[in-house]
């Protein structure tokens, strides 16, 4: 079942980033007084009463200043387009506006569930207010406050009123997605994987839209395989289309377990390749290199261009590199095992006194600097998840736990057990239970 998703679009400086930070429970919009700070839609998954969904925070429309704005507009219309639900957030201390008008015009187009929430009620010239804005035509209103919680319970009950609680995946297929700049041969290689023409395939950089699903048999074995559209670097995302492209290939990375990264062997690797491999590793997923267009390259040997890899992707030198032509499907046949490695990988667990063996050889042979005449002890290891590989270590100190000793500890992990294609995380936590 498609997780749903709601939108909170405003003219500027309504709080809309304030309970976007509430309803996800963190700091991730900027918030400052000046209109207009959000410019991009940000999005992120949360829950609310065990219902997930996905949250979309947008700049504000200012119709008074439309050359900055038309982008905002665009990207605003884009996240109604995509959203089940949209909060339309007005400010009732300063009450009904212009601005709200011309917002609400393009909701009306949308016709999609609008909910208005009448932020800042607990101004006191607010409430004389609030009856102003159901001139605004739609049928529900909500008075709340971002900051003080007002009506914050009543707003997230109507919000999720229809949306089912998270359940436990039912699909239990491995889900793998094919990720990477416009332009790099995505599709061709999704194409070439499935032996037929299921996406379309262009020269034209951007031409994939969209995220698609598609089963892949392989050994038997079902798999899914998710193509997505092309994700160009974030100063360079002026197109509205590929605002839309990036948001939809961040959640097909969500809802991967395996991410294949594809770069462009005729273009070679560019900076913008380092940043959507950043994008799995930081939500933790199994990462493959793919090097496509290989059939061009004729100065180089696979060996050489591994090299250059391993020193560009530094971050990332676990994960395994393959090299193939979509087009030609030379060497296609090298990819499916690594993705079955992978997945093995990604759920690896490891045996309580195995993991302890390792550490506390790796601790004997390379003691930890002291500092301020303290040093790190490490009294017992265990793994604690999987999908990725999570290790916590039970310590006398936490905080003298240095990034480099960090590093050091999981080469020894990786040096010891295979995980490959993996990242495996860390953990450590004070032996005398604080956190």
């Amino acid at each position: 079942m498609a997780i749903p998703t709601v939108a909170l679009v405003g003219r500027p400086n309504v709080g809309k980033s304030t309970l976007f930070n509430k309803i996800c429970g963190k700091q991730i919009s900027i918030i400052e007084d000046i209109p207009g700070v959000t410019r991009d839609r940000i999005y992120q998954e949360t829950t609310y009463n065990n219902k997930r969904f996905y949250l979309i925070d947008t700049g504000g429309i200012d119709a008074t200043k439309m050359q900055f704005n038309d982008e905002i507009k665009m990207q605003a219309e884009i996240a109604i387009k995509e959203a089940d639900i949209v909060v339309f957030i007005v400010d009732g201390k300063e009450g009904l506006t212009h601005n709200d008008l011309i917002v609400r015009d393009i909701l009306r187009k949308s016709d999609k569930k609008v909910i208005v929430a009448i932020n800042k009620i607990d101004v006191k010239d607010a409430k004389d207010n609030i009856y102003d804005f159901y001139e605004l035509g739609f049928d529900t209103y909500i008075p709340i406050s971002s900051i003080h919680n007002t009506g914050y319970i009543e707003l997230m009950d109507n919000i999720t009123m229809n949306f089912h609680p998270s359940e436990e995946k039912i699909d239990d297929r491995l889900k793998f997605c094919i990720i990477g700049r416009p332009n790099v041969g995505k599709s061709s290689l999704v194409n070439a994987l499935l032996n037929e023409e299921r996406v379309v395939v262009s020269d034209i950089a951007g031409t994939t839209r969209d995220s698609i699903d598609s089963v892949l048999k392989y050994n038997n074995e079902e798999y899914v395989l998710i193509d997505t559209a092309g994700m160009r670097k974030k100063g360079k995302v002026f197109e509205s289309v590929e605002k839309y492209s990036l948001f939809r290939s961040l959640k097909s990375i969500d809802r991967s377990d395996i991410c294949i990264v594809v770069i462009n062997a005729e273009e070679g690797i560019k900076e913008h390749d380092k940043h959507i491999a950043g994008y799995a590793i930081e939500r933790g997923k199994g990462l493959i290199f793919v090097v496509n267009k290989w059939d061009t390259v004729t100065d180089t040997t696979i060996a050489d261009f591994e090299k250059l890899m391993r020193a560009e992707f530094q971050f990332a030198t676990y994960a395994p590199i393959v090299t193939l032509s979509a087009l030609t499907k030379k060497r296609i046949h090298t990819l499916m095992p690594e993705v079955i490695k992978v997945a093995e990988n990604i759920k690896k667990e490891v045996k309580t006194s195995l993991i302890n063996n390792v550490i506390l050889d790796a601790y004997q042979l390379n003691l930890p600097p002291s500092y301020k005449g303290k040093r790190l002890k490490i009294y017992f290891t265990s793994q604690t998840g999987i999908n990725p590989p999570k290790f916590t270590f039970r310590v006398n100190n936490k905080g003298l736990v240095h990034f480099s000793y960090e590093r050091y500890l999981e080469n020894k992990i990786r040096e010891s057990f295979d995980f490959t294609g993996t990242p495996i995380v860390l953990q450590f936590k004070n032996r005398n239970g604080d956190e």
